[in-house]
């Protein structure tokens, strides 16, 4: 078996020099760059020299976990307690599958472009150069600001689950700590970065599984503390597999998406990543596991076996895991020590997001700045890698959470949380639409497809797919957030996000006074950024009949 995965893997590792190609750059220049990409150092897509870039240090299992478990959180473990009482199991389990297929199609389309232009900032960047330069500035203030704002609502959730075992020690403390404990991983730049993500995912990965197997016992009634016996598909007949209409299944929509966030951040590693040719491709076909295994999978187990009337789950919002629906269904089949060590998972989980809350904001401010839309000190990078004024910004972010000591505590957090609400799907839509357009670009520079050193699967027309779900995935909040009763504070909590976006967007094309509406297929530029990699012929192994088969669908989902 090991020597079928050897011949068949298709993204071998990388045994020629690499470097970025900017035609501005002079050919010694163009040299020199082979040396620096050794040292482990990221060249941007201007080709700027002499000062120190991101830091090339994630690993493949770093890259793999990434992309398996990074994102997996308190959306998922206590945010889809409120879907499923709102939507009803069958709702939950739709909704998660459309957002699913969305991320999919996106990430797909995202390791093709990040593995071309492995450049800082990522799908930030393909929307300044393949859409619109104004549309690029909207995104990534967009994407900045929503996960500046998590990061204290993570801290704080991190600190109400340990409430779930001390509630007479004050919040504030388990804030300090946590706050503590982020500041020392960011002294380790992008590699403590990996690493935390790497264990700490394991251990989220190991539970998802866990729980399945725990689930699929529980319904068949094999726990004897539990006196519901056979269960099966009871609580989809009662108290129904739909609940409150078509407003009920789109209100899901919003919650998927908050679990699914993160899930773009394999495409913003790829600036850091020791070799994107080999580790983006196989991260992105990872998503395919995620999404089915543990999040659909999941979610099902929940709905089988925890009815969606339960009065707890109305508090399923934020970090509250005395609702989660994970450890309701643990505590209604009677397991004792259990629902504890879930807590601990879900703890584990919250502080993951809030560790990627700092690298992703950090590290989309540092590609702003480089591009003369952010302040400039946030372009400064120290001689280990990392971006210091963009992290100690979001580290400042993080002290918002001490508010919660304030009696406005709660309406504060509302509106803090409302300024990413809508960010995760309107950076989405970007990415497939980026690429769409990059394809046309790429035709109309007179390229080969065969330049690409891996294309998706999917290619543009599940980018097409990709882009509609976005699309009618913001009608559909839309129409959550202004029927069946007009509240313009609901609406605004809803729909900020949306509001931030058309205010940057109209401000950078009044700053530039650049009234263009796109970038046209024969003015864009599809060669600075590029990775030029001088490579030994690749030897795969072709098999044919029933081996060529298995091997088809082990190169498309591993």
């Amino acid at each position: 078996m090991a020597d079928f995965e050897k011949n068949i893997e298709s993204d071998a590792p990388v045994s020629g020099k690499m470097h970025y190609v900017n035609p501005r750059m002079s050919r010694d220049k163009r040299h020199s760059l082979a040396s620096d990409t050794e040292k482990g150092m990221v060249m941007d897509a201007s080709g700027v020299e002499g000062k120190p870039m991101l830091a090339r240090k994630l690993k493949s299992r770093h890259m793999q976990m990434i992309a398996i478990g990074g994102s997996i959180g308190a959306g998922l473990f206590v945010g889809s307690g409120s879907a499923l009482q709102s939507g009803g199991p069958a709702s939950l389990v739709i909704g998660f599958i459309i957002i699913g297929v969305m991320l999919l199609c996106t990430v797909q389309s995202l390791g093709e472009m990040a593995v071309v232009y492995p450049v800082n900032g990522a799908f930030f960047t393909y929307s300044t150069r393949f859409l619109d330069r104004s549309w690029g500035f909207a995104m990534g203030w967009n994407y900045a600001i929503g996960w500046l704002t998590i990061l204290p609502f993570e801290i704080t959730a991190a600190g109400i689950t340990i409430q779930y075992w001390r509630d007479d020690i004050n919040i504030g403390v388990w804030i300090t700590v946590f706050l503590f404990a982020l500041c020392m991983i960011q002294i380790f730049g992008v590699r403590g970065y990996g690493e935390v993500e790497f264990f700490l995912s394991l251990i989220k990965v190991t539970a998802c599984i866990g729980f399945i197997i725990f689930g699929i016992i529980v319904d068949c009634g094999g726990v004897p503390t539990d006196n519901r016996g056979y269960i099966g598909g009871r609580y989809w007949n009662n108290p129904g597999a739909f609940r409150n209409g078509f407003r009920g299944f789109c209100s899901v929509f919003v919650t998927a998406a908050f679990a699914f966030g993160g899930t773009e951040l394999v495409g913003l590693a790829a600036a850091e990543a020791a070799d994107p040719r080999k580790t983006i491709p196989r991260a992105s076909k990872q998503v395919f596991w995620r999404i089915t295994l543990f999040y659909v999978l999941n979610l099902l187990m929940v709905g089988l076996i925890l009815p969606s009337d339960d009065q707890r789950l109305l508090g399923s919002s934020g970090a509250n895991t005395k609702a989660s629906p994970f450890v309701l269904a643990i505590q209604m089949a009677g397991v004792k020590a259990l629902p504890s060590i879930f807590n601990v998972v879900i703890t584990i989980s919250v502080l993951s997001v809030a560790n990627s809350c700092t690298y992703a904001s950090s590290r989309t401010l540092q590609a702003l700045a480089e591009r003369g839309m952010a302040p400039p000190i946030f372009t400064y990078i120290d001689k280990k890698g990392r971006p210091l004024p963009a992290i100690i910004l979001q580290l400042c972010f993080g002290l918002l959470a001490f508010i919660n000591e304030a009696n406005v505590g709660d309406d504060f957090f509302t509106w803090l949380l409302s300024l990413s609400g809508l960010a995760y799907f309107f950076a989405w839509g970007s990415i497939n639409a980026s690429y769409i357009r990059w394809r046309a670009g790429w035709r109309a520079h007179g390229k080969s497809l065969d330049e690409i050193p891996w294309r998706s699967p999917l290619g543009v027309p599940g980018a097409a797919v990709g882009l509609f779900l976005n699309i009618i995935a913001l009608i559909a909040t839309f129409y959550t957030a202004l029927f069946p009763k007009l509240d313009a504070q609901y609406f605004f909590q809803q729909y900020l996000a949306a509001v931030i976006v058309l205010a940057c967007y109209v401000a950078w094309k009044v700053w530039t006074r650049d009234w263009s509406m796109f970038i046209r297929a024969h003015e864009m530029d599809v060669d600075s950024g590029r990775r030029e990699i001088d490579l030994e012929p690749l030897h795969i192994k072709e098999y044919t009949g029933f081996m060529g088969v298995i091997a088809k669908i082990y190169r498309g989902l591993c």
